[in-house]
């Protein structure tokens, strides 16, 4: 309960007959002394008595706007988080129905509210706070980069909590503005979360390209570009298997940086080397991974299950000339009538090379990885049977050469003088 004597005095002010600019100057002082001498456990009810009286009919806008000012400016001194939040929460349901004239005192109080949420890790309430900002005020001007501070900072909490549909409302607004912007670190973070929303709305390929081009920003620290990186290698892991992705793939095989982290790099190799994956290396992954990346979908799959099944897929395609219906399920742990339905899909979107006898049960393949990998030849473009057998043979003594050189490195790591007096001429 508030003190009799602040009570007491605010009402003597609020009825005195002075000028407006003699009440303002009371009041400020009065506030001054309720932080200064109030007790804890009264001083948030001095302070809501405090705004009552301000924001009262019988104090005219003149005296109580800089009061108001005065106000929120003291409270975000105070040394208590828990106070400052229900002081401002009180305060903002007090303004809400004067809030044409008060816009600029509750954005003030809003973007410290958030502060506050964003503090103790409330994400979804911070969020709801900012949004309760007037982005198109009756009373005062503000700029375009005010207006694009204020959604990439709903975006970010929105993306904290999970919450990345609600945020691609305020990517859609931000895009509109972000042309405008030349501030640096507000860019970053736009495109920082347009990589966020791309990667949860699992455009995987797109949230890739974005993570690999934040990976080289130089504003941005050492240890944030090996995240950047190492999400790029997870969304390209996590993509389609085809032609797009093997290209992904490839650049991210060849970042000279991407050894550096080995969990994605061993998994990334083989993938862009064509291996099959094993489920043991894939549940060490899906450990990793967040939840949107292991949700499961209408179908019953998983986004990293369907990505693993299409990769195994593939690389079955460049080991097998043909294959039966039934191995090839047995191959991918499914089904012959599943493991038809991927192929068959794969094949009607051209990113896998191939042909179904339905009669037989047999699956035929044209391989072309290598031009698939380089972004060569389309998938599915025609080719003379000849020229297929000569591109593996290709393909095969450069993945044997490649595998050579991986061992003689490892040796040279591990037994230096050996391979000096052996292995070099």
């Amino acid at each position: 309960m508030a003190s009799p004597e602040i009570q007491k005095q605010l009402a003597d002010i609020e009825s005195s007959s002075t000028s407006q600019g003699d009440k303002g100057s009371a009041f400020t002082s009065l506030l001054n002394s309720i932080i200064a001498s109030s007790a804890p456990e009264q001083l948030t009810a001095n302070l809501t008595i405090f705004i009552d009286t301000i924001l009262s009919d019988n104090v005219g806008i003149v005296t109580s706007r800089p009061v108001l000012a005065e106000y929120v400016n003291a409270i975000s001194k105070l040394p208590s988080a828990e106070i400052k939040k229900e002081v401002y929460e009180y305060t903002l349901e007090k303004i809400r129905p004067k809030i044409v004239s008060f816009e600029e005192q509750d954005c003030n109080i809003r973007e410290a509210l958030a502060t506050i949420y964003e503090a103790e890790e409330e994400h979804g309430e911070a969020a709801k706070v900012l949004q309760g900002i007037q982005l198109n005020p009756h009373q005062r001007q503000i700029t375009d980069e005010f207006r694009l501070q204020i959604y990439i900072r709903i975006m970010r909490n929105l993306l904290e909590d999970d919450e990345s549909i609600s945020a691609d409302i305020w990517l859609n607004r931000a895009t509109l503005l972000i042309h405008k912007s030349e501030d640096p670190q507000l860019n970053l973070m736009f495109q920082m979360c347009q990589a966020r929303i791309l990667d949860a709305k699992r455009q995987f390929l797109n949230a890739c390209s974005k993570y690999h081009q934040l990976s080289f920003s130089p504003i941005v620290a050492e240890s944030d570009r090996m995240q950047c990186l190492s999400a790029a290698m997870t969304c390209a892991i996590l993509a389609p298997a085809g032609p797009l992705r093997s290209r992904s793939l490839a650049t991210l095989y060849k970042d000279e940086r991407s050894p550096q982290l080995p969990q994605d790099y061993a998994l990334l190799e083989k993938m862009y080397m064509d291996r099959l994956l094993s489920q043991k290396e894939v549940d060490e992954f899906a450990s990793r991974l967040k939840p949107h990346q292991v949700a499961t979908q209408s179908d019953g799959t998983t986004v990293l299950s369907k990505a693993v099944i299409e990769h195994n897929l593939l690389a079955a395609s460049r080991l097998y000339n043909n294959i039966g219906v039934g191995e090839l399920g047995v191959l991918l742990g499914l089904s012959g009538e599943k493991a038809e339905e991927y192929a068959a899909r794969m094949i009607e979107q051209k990113r896998m090379s191939g042909q179904i006898d339905q009669i037989d049960g047999l699956i035929y393949f044209d391989s072309i990885s290598g031009a698939a990998k380089e972004g060569g030849a389309a998938v599915g473009s025609a080719e003379k049977p000849v020229g297929r057998q000569i591109r593996r043979w290709d393909e095969n003594v450069s993945a044997l050469a490649q595998e050579v050189e991986n061992i003689t490195s490892m040796l040279q790591n591990e037994y230096p003088d050996f391979v000096a007096a052996h292995l070099v001429t």
